[in-house]
């Protein structure tokens, strides 16, 4: 494997973040903690497709999707590139990496979707938005992390404990879907889930070359 060029790298308020070329790829690293790169995306497709599947058939011409975490791209760009999305906003905190999308490397991978007229990116912190916002979703997918059980800023464990999943409730339409990603399964966090009023809960595993799959857990707000 060959060594990582950094490419940039910035002190924000939530600490550092690093852009970093591996090969041909791009890497994101965190305070020292790898959130995600370019070499594959499998993951971050499923997640936007499993909460358009889980939607009845009748409301998924036109729904709204909120992606919570901007990341390399992937997300952002699957879902621009089915018309079916009505609406798409995605919450980043980090400044340094909307920079990225817009005038740096990664350009290439979601310049497309930033320019669609669907596309809405907002900068701020993805926890405090849900909880303040006025604004409703037919979908939220959220990445932030690198799973409930794995978080990448302190703090952030709350979204996924009763609070959090409150104000994720709230911010969905009746009917409307949760999906979570997550670098491996957690069976706590399905009973959470349940806990927190969310129906049809289930995980759906994506293949990886080693170790767990990754996973996506999706809920669903009653109508």
């Amino acid at each position: 494997m060959s060594s990582p060029v950094t490419l940039d790298r910035r002190e924000g308020p939530y600490g550092e973040v690093v852009l970093r070329r591996r090969a041909e790829h791009f890497e994101i690293i965190a305070n020292g903690t790898f959130l995600m790169d370019t070499s594959d995306g499998r993951s971050e497709r499923l997640l936007v497709d499993a909460a358009m599947d889980a939607l009845p058939e009748e409301a998924r011409a036109g729904a709204s999707v909120l992606i919570g975490g901007l990341g390399v791209g992937f997300s952002l760009a699957h879902a621009a590139a089915d018309p079916r999305w009505g609406r798409i906003a995605v919450v980043e905190r980090e400044e340094a990496i909307i920079d990225w999308h817009r005038r740096g490397p990664l350009a290439a991978l979601s310049g497309a979707a930033l320019a669609d007229p669907r596309t809405v990116i907002l900068h701020t912190d993805l926890v405090e938005y849900l909880r303040t916002s006025p604004d409703t979703y037919d979908a939220l997918c959220l990445d932030i992390d690198n799973g409930p059980d794995w978080t990448v800023t302190e703090g952030n464990e709350n979204l996924y404990a009763a609070e959090g999943l409150a104000s994720c409730a709230a911010r969905l339409n009746p009917g409307g879907v949760l999906a979570v990603w997550s670098a491996q399964p957690s069976a706590d966090f399905e009973s959470s889930l349940r806990n927190a009023g969310f129906s049809g809960v289930r995980t759906e595993e994506i293949p990886v070359a080693r170790g767990v799959p990754d996973v996506v857990h999706l809920g669903i707000r009653p109508a």
